[in-house]
């Protein structure tokens, strides 16, 4: 037998516990087993410090350990005592008063058990040893008869007890070394609470897929620090010991993953620890609690009621419920995935106030005739008020590349649901005034969309234009947009490049002069985005498409010119540049196909 035996209490107590409530004997069950194991490592950290030849450095390690076992020797007695205590008749404030606690006499019952078990196992080599365990045995059973006899007095009123309370002076704060402090490369904790079912976990998950989260459980961390420090039950430690342990392995994880933005941890269930952690982390750390009802949670669950019920006591009892008072968040879980799934996006992924420069659309190169309308719609969507929070042309007006009847006019366009009239309105006199000049494109998103970021890879690579410097037409004062790292546009490009390949093949399949223009801009963006990719960037298509020829395994990419090809598809006179941007095509899908298949 490697194992100390279990704690046994004797009958009598059994017996009075017993009249307890089932939670009320889960915990005190719980908690004397956690007293026993914390006096089983407590005893053999004291032999580990008197069996051998230690250093300093040792020793003082092996005090730090028996210091912090102590501490939480005595918060699990008074925790025992909580629920023992309410076995006293408190009726008879004149009974003879007791010099200790029923889980004081619990203690020194466990460290007595501890020590016929060390002591038989000594009697196979040491004669003293032998002979000490039958009166071991014996002083057990007097304090058992005497710990019945005790408890009987008490449940009788014949006997009181004293105040629990030990007030050890162990990890007092004014005592614990330097204050831990957040690492640097802890950069944003988001923190999960609320009762059973209510969606922390699926709310921890999609944050770690749609955010690259590092998603972390508070209770593997905690356990991870006992195991480290050696102690056999962080739960027991006060909730500012547990707050240290959690930050400490919370920074140990994030130095080991310098490359993290954003960790989530769940569940909380604990007020007074994730309110000592909040004060530890400020701002870096965010709450969010996730509440729903309780006739909602059952229906998610699958669960009968009375099983939620059973976990929202225990979660309660140690203070999930009351998590919500300290949260930054509170989400109410009971409506749609998609309104959890926005308020998560901006709560893991906030936008940013963004200083835009604005430009007139005569410095953009368009026609004259082009710039005057868009100066008109301008005007008409400024007119609509601040529910327009934003006009720009993205694409080819901005790099400098536009070409009349060649390129077309996109326009995004960041407005209030409300308003998406008004900007109708504003654009179909855009269309009227340009009356052919140029095709025009519309994307027209809201605010809450972009802040959610429901962004599809175009608008996303517009956004990051426009977080470059590319200028607006209008913007209103203090808009907030989503940033936008060239990280989640390589992996965009990822999402988009499929579509546009089918496209590609599609349109190669149609090949004729009235599928040139298209054929050339889907070569251009297949390359683009497959350079985006490589975090390889390049202004306009003909750079595009000559960086693109010097990827891994592409032979050269032979195609005229973005003037020479536009020229030749305005004067109708196709057929010198349709070959030549065909075979591009097929150079790179099959040169695509090869590298999948591979």
């Amino acid at each position: 037998m490697t194992q100390p035996p279990p704690l046994v209490v004797p009958p009598g107590l059994l017996q009075a516990v017993a009249t307890l409530q089932d939670k009320d004997r889960w915990r005190l069950d719980d908690t004397l087993t956690r007293l026993h194991t914390v006096n089983g490592r407590l005893w053999d950290t004291e032999d580990r410090v008197r069996g051998a030849l230690l250093s300093a450095a040792q020793v003082a390690d092996c005090k730090r350990e028996i210091d912090q076992l102590n501490a939480e020797r005595n918060a699990l007695a008074e925790r025992a005592d909580e629920v023992l205590g309410s076995l006293a008749d408190a009726g008879r404030a004149d009974a003879p008063l007791h010099t200790e606690t029923l889980a004081s006499v619990v203690d020194r019952l466990s460290v007595l058990t501890l020590r016929i078990w060390h002591s038989e196992r000594a009697g196979a080599r040491d004669e003293l040893a032998r002979r000490r365990v039958p009166v071991l045995h014996g002083q057990r059973e007097e304090l058992c008869a005497a710990l019945d006899s005790l408890v009987s007095d008490v449940v009788a009123g014949r006997r009181r007890l004293p105040v629990p309370a030990r007030f050890k002076l162990y990890g007092r704060d004014d005592t614990a070394p330097a204050e831990i402090r957040p690492s640097r490369h802890l950069h944003r904790v988001i923190a999960f609470g609320g009762l059973s079912e209510c969606g922390k976990s699926t709310s921890a998950e999609f944050v770690r897929h749609t955010c690259g989260a590092q998603r972390l459980k508070m209770g593997f961390l905690l356990r991870q620090a006992a195991h480290r420090e050696g102690l056999a039950d962080p739960y027991a430690l006060s909730a500012r010991r547990q707050a240290e342990l959690l930050l400490g392995e919370l920074n140990r994880f994030a130095d080991a993953h310098v490359d993290a933005r954003l960790f989530t941890i769940e569940s909380v269930h604990d007020d007074a620890s994730i309110a000592e952690l909040k004060q530890l982390m400020g701002d870096l750390l965010q709450i969010v609690y996730l509440d729903a009802s309780f006739a909602v949670r059952v229906e998610r669950s699958g669960t009968p009621p009375p099983a939620v019920a059973a976990k929202d006591e225990i979660k309660m009892s140690r203070g999930a419920h009351q998590v919500a008072a300290l949260a930054d968040h509170v989400i109410d879980n009971s409506g749609s995935i998609a309104a959890l799934r926005a308020r998560l996006r901006r709560i893991a992924a906030p936008p940013a106030a963004m200083a835009l420069r604005v430009a007139t659309p005569y410095g953009l190169g368009l026609p004259a005739a082009v710039a005057s309308a868009t100066a008109d719609f301008t005007d008409e969507v400024r007119a609509s008020g601040p529910g327009v929070r934003l006009a720009a042309l993205t694409g080819s007006p901005g790099e400098g590349t536009w070409i009349a009847d060649w390129s077309d006019l996109d326009l995004l366009v960041i407005a209030e649901h409300e308003v998406t009239g008004r900007v109708h309105e504003a654009l179909e006199q855009y269309r009227t005034a340009l009356n052919g000049a140029a095709s025009l494109g519309l994307t027209l998103v809201t605010p809450g969309e972009l802040t959610a970021r429901r962004l599809t890879p175009r608008l996303a690579f517009a956004l990051h234009q426009l977080q470059q410097g590319r200028s607006v037409l209008h913007t209103a004062p203090g808009i907030e947009l989503p940033t936008i790292s060239r990280d989640e546009l390589a992996l965009a490009a990822v999402r988009e490049l499929p579509q546009v390949i089918l496209t590609m093949r599609r349109l190669r399949a149609e090949a004729g002069p009235a599928t040139l223009r298209q054929l050339y801009k889907h070569l251009v963006l297949a390359c683009r985005l497959l350079l985006r990719e490589h975090d390889w960037w390049e202004p306009g298509p003909d750079l595009t498409l000559a960086a693109a020829s010097r990827m891994p395994g592409l032979t050269a990419l032979a195609v005229p010119s973005l003037a020479e090809t536009s020229s030749a598809w305005r004067d109708g006179n196709t057929e010198p540049v349709l070959k030549p941007v065909t075979a591009a095509v097929d150079q790179l899908l099959a040169w695509y196909a090869a590298q999948l298949a591979a």
